[in-house]
């Protein structure tokens, strides 16, 4: 059944001087961009009760109007992949994500994604964006996510993204001994020269703004919770790496391993076993789309995390 959408917003004086289509991206961030370059040139989205072409630029305080039918946004196919759902009802779905899992469809990963798992499990979802998937993880970070059942619950949860209001919290191990903990409120975007990556700029930068605190302290490692205010990709690998204190594992911000002096034999082999970012989303807490509940579901790290956790633990006991 294909679902009818009807969409409205009213473009911010922050977003004066813009292209319509990243305008539009911006305001509806649960659709891709190439979804609503097709609302655009197809007469669906309006500009003031007018057609405009996806380069106009806006000057802030128009009215953005989508009236649509929502088709199945890609070619994804079904597969019966496990997944560990920690609660489900009629409108949102939990589920524990293991490391190594990749959450979307992508070039080299088109196959055994979260998205095409959640298509089995809810084949009605195929008319939802990106299959009710409003956040997302890293392949290689665990954790607690939320799925959309319906339309409504997707509309629900991307206005609760965008207004801070969903309750994130993360455990990681990062490199080096941390004094206590605090604030990074950096501007975050495209690495200027690596494309794929993502960094701390001066300029043209989207607000990121990521909150710690210490948990234990070891001799070379830090444990700590993390609590996202925005949700940037990457931004907790990018922030703390920023400060000094990279995600152990995470060679893509981290640098190579490193291997604190004083260690035994047994954590320089768990931090060369560690092939993933340490990275863990433990807590979740939102308003329930339907009910309006506030609701939070907590999960502990997996087997590998604790695993190297518990090396850290003893080397550091056997120093004393």
């Amino acid at each position: 059944m294909i679902e009818p959408i009807v969409l409205n917003a009213t473009v911010p004086d922050s977003l004066s001087g813009a292209r319509l289509d990243q305008i539009a991206a911006e305001l509806f961030n649960g659709f891709s961009r190439s979804r609503l370059q097709k609302w655009i040139k197809d007469g669906d989205l309006l500009v003031d009760g007018k057609s405009c072409r996806p380069r106009d630029k806006l000057f802030g305080g128009e009215q953005l109007t989508v009236r649509t039918e929502l088709e199945p946004e890609g070619e994804w196919s079904p597969e019966a992949i496990d997944l560990d759902i920690i609660y489900e009802d009629d409108e949102i779905l939990i589920i524990n994500k293991p490391p190594g899992l990749v959450v979307h469809p992508a070039a080299g990963n088109y196959q055994g994604t979260l998205l095409n798992g959640l298509l089995h499990h809810l084949p009605d979802n195929e008319h939802i964006p990106r299959a009710g998937i409003v956040h997302r993880l890293d392949k290689d970070t665990s954790g607690l996510m939320v799925v959309a059942k319906t339309l409504g619950a997707h509309q629900s949860l991307i206005k609760q993204l965008q207004a801070r209001t969903v309750s994130r919290e993360y455990l990681a191990i990062v490199q080096g001994h941390m004094t206590g903990g605090g604030t990074v409120d950096k501007a975050m975007g495209r690495h200027p020269q690596a494309r794929t990556k993502m960094a701390v700029v001066d300029h043209a930068g989207k607000e990121a703004i990521t909150h710690y605190r210490v948990v234990e302290r070891f001799p070379g490692h830090t444990y700590i919770r993390v609590k996202l205010e925005t949700g940037r990709t990457h931004q907790i690998r990018v922030h703390m790496a920023s400060i000094g204190y990279s995600l152990v594992g995470d060679v893509t911000y981290g640098g190579r391993l490193k291997l604190p002096k004083g260690a035994s034999f047994e954590l320089h082999d768990a931090l060369r076993a560690f092939k993933r970012q340490a990275l863990h989303a433990t807590r979740l807490a939102l308003v329930h789309p339907a009910s309006g509940e506030l609701m939070e579901w907590q999960t502990p790290p997996p087997k590998d995390f604790d695993e190297l956790l518990t090396a850290i633990r003893v080397d550091a006991a056997g120093r004393q």
